[in-house]
Formats: structure tokens, C-alpha cells, sequence
């Protein structure tokens, strides 16, 4: 029951920011989040031109909420606005920009459109672009053009989690124009970036080096053994040669009395 919960809530959740994403075009939408709080829903849409969103006193987000009510059920939308701080390392927004350009310059001026929004979003710091832009352009005959420059994932994890790609189309009078723009944005880090951590070592000034030489020469010194220490060693190494000596006087004698038998016996 708990995942049956959670997957409803989730579907409903996703068929909202369709919604928004549908109703809200040419406002430079970025992405919207929803929020679930004690007093309804709270529904924070990111874009570049908030002025649109909103409209003349409020009419747009007034429109929103009361279709929002009536489509989904909800019982107290509140709609919160905020400003993308940079345009340019948003997908959604490029490619929206690229299909305003060609639907107000037309296919022949597509080169031009790609090449500055290529520049501009790599000058905002991104790590890579590409662009594709497919359709009739500039002849009768369909084909993709690319534009691309840095570096992109291609494949793998990191070209689905770590790449913003957005697709877009724009109407033109030769027919339907597909947009796909796929951008590294700058503070990625990727799974193969190492980095290696040196160790720091502290110069120590003059003055606390003296300080330090004279401290460990004051050890060193009541490390050595003293006079009376040295003494008692002289005592202790005395004493372990003595037996010796005592023991070699006993094997003269002994050896002077088998000479004395031997001249006894002979």
C-alpha cells in the first residue's frame, strides 16, 4: 500500500510540472519543485523572465492555481517565483532562446544562432556544449546539424545524472525544427577526477630553531650517566672479573698437586 501511495504521488507530481511546463512557454521556465506543507501545496517555479510569469497583477499566477485546483484536486496551490541566477548553464532555457532565434530570424541565420549560443553558455564557465539542430534547415532536404566545443559524458552515469539536456522544437514555415542542447555545467565532479592531498611543512623561524637546539642539548646531557652511575658500573664489572682470576689460581694448584702425586708414585 505504501508503494502503491508513494507511486501515485509521484505520477501526480510529474503530470504537474507537465502542466507548468506546458502553460508557461517563452518565460525562460528552467524547472519547477513541489513542496508538501501543512497548509497545501507549495509549488516553486524557476525562470529566467519572472515578470511573465506573474503577469499584470497577478493575473498569470492566478490563472495557474485556479486551473491547478481544477485539473489535479488541489486545495491550496501557492505559487512561488524565482529568478535563475545563470541563464546561460540552464538546458532548458538555451534551447528555448535557439527556437525564439530561429522562429523570429528563420533557417538561414541558424549558423549564426548556434555559434552564439555556444559562446555564451561556455562563457558562463561550462565545462561543454553541444547542440543539435535538425529539421529542413537551411535546405528541402532534412538533416541534423551539430554544434559542440569542450568537454561532454557521452555515455555512462555521469552523461545521465551529471549533463542538463533539454529538448525543445520550433515552428517554422518549412516545417518542425528539433532542439537538443546538452550542457557540463562547471562545478561537476566527475568519477575519475583524483586529487591528491600534499603534506604541509612548517618552516620554523630561526630564533625558535635556537630555542630548540638548546632544549634537545639539555636532554642529551641529562641523558649521560653520571659520575656515580659510572662508578658503580667500574665496581659491578670488577666484581665479575674476579671469580675468574680466583678460578684460575685454583687450577694451578690443582695441577702442582698431580705433579706432586706423579714424583710420589715414580
Amino acid at each position: 500500500m505504501i508503494e502503491r501511495s508513494i507511486v501515485s504521488r509521484k505520477k501526480v507530481e510529474f503530470q504537474i510540472q507537465e502542466f507548468i511546463k506546458d502553460s508557461l512557454k517563452g518565460v525562460g521556465l528552467s524547472h519547477s519543485k513541489i513542496q508538501r506543507t501543512p497548509l497545501g501545496e507549495k509549488i516553486i517555479v524557476y525562470a529566467s523572465r519572472p515578470g511573465l510569469v506573474i503577469g499584470g497583477g497577478g493575473a498569470n499566477i492566478k490563472k495557474l492555481t485556479k486551473q491547478l485546483k481544477k485539473k489535479f484536486g488541489l486545495e491550496n496551490p501557492q505559487i512561488e517565483i524565482s529568478e535563475v541566477e545563470n541563464v546561460n548553464l540552464v538546458a532548458s532555457i538555451v534551447a528555448e532562446r535557439i527556437a525564439s532565434a530561429l522562429e523570429k530570424y528563420g533557417t538561414m541565420r541558424f549558423k549564426g544562432i548556434g555559434h552564439k549560443a555556444m559562446a555564451d553558455v561556455l562563457a558562463s564557465g561550462a565545462k561543454g556544449v553541444e547542440i543539435l539542430i535538425s529539421g529542413k534547415i537551411p535546405s528541402a532536404r532534412a538533416r541534423t546539424w551539430r554544434f559542440y566545443q569542450g568537454y561532454i559524458k557521452k555515455c555512462g552515469n555521469a552523461a545521465l545524472t551529471l549533463v542538463d539536456t533539454a529538448y525543445t522544437i520550433a515552428n517554422l514555415k518549412s516545417g518542425i525544427v528539433g532542439i537538443k542542447v546538452s550542457i557540463m555545467p562547471p562545478d561537476v565532479r566527475l568519477p575519475d577526477e583524483i586529487k591528491f592531498i600534499e603534506e604541509q611543512i612548517e618552516e620554523v623561524p630561526p630564533a625558535e630553531a635556537s630555542n630548540l637546539n638548546e632544549e634537545i642539548k639539555v636532554i642529551t646531557e641529562a641523558d649521560k650517566p653520571t659520575e656515580i652511575e659510572e662508578n658503580k658500573e667500574e665496581k659491578e664489572k670488577s666484581k665479575k672479573k674476579k671469580p675468574t682470576e680466583k678460578s684460575n689460581k685454583s687450577k694451578s694448584k690443582e695441577k702442582q698437586k698431580k705433579t706432586v702425586k706423579k714424583k710420589t708414585k715414580k
